[in-house]
């Protein structure tokens, strides 16, 4: 295992001891599965958006992830424009067993906060995205 997975995995470890939850931001793809740097998880939230190549990864992500037995796997739909998007998702979700949790509106809030350097919740706290997100970790305290 790299260095750089190997410290993310030891963080990880370190950060369990201190609260219920800890939250991480992972990369795309499957890297993080497949050196271990996931070993601990309980929850992982898979990120999908209306987009083949996205349902495809999340897919693979879904997969390997069961199979590494992590116990709660759930899609969060991402950037949906439309219902098309929305039916996209739902779909191909549906088709591999995916649960989806929540849906993730496309915001231009979130672009206009990346360039100004703000945080989203900073630049905009009552945003599309901002309360759906909001809706994620209320979703996730609730099952403790």
């Amino acid at each position: 295992m790299c260095a750089s997975h190997r410290a993310v995995r030891g963080l990880i470890v370190e950060l369990t001891g201190y609260g219920k939850h800890t939250v991480t931001d992972m990369e795309a793809g499957l890297e993080h599965l497949k050196r271990g740097t996931a070993k601990n998880v309980d929850m992982m939230l898979i990120v999908v958006e209306p987009y083949y190549r996205s349902l495809e990864a999340g897919m693979r992500t879904f997969k390997l992830a069961t199979e590494l037995k992590i116990p709660h796997l759930y899609a969060v739909s991402n950037k949906v424009r439309t219902e098309a998007d929305r039916e996209a998702i739902e779909t191909f979700c549906q088709q591999h067993s995916i649960p989806i949790i929540t849906t993730i509106p496309y915001d231009e809030n979130l672009i206009e906060s990346e360039r100004k350097a703000i945080a989203p919740i900073d630049f905009n706290p009552v945003a599309p995205s901002m309360q759906a997100i909001g809706h994620i970790s209320d979703w996730v305290l609730a099952r403790g």
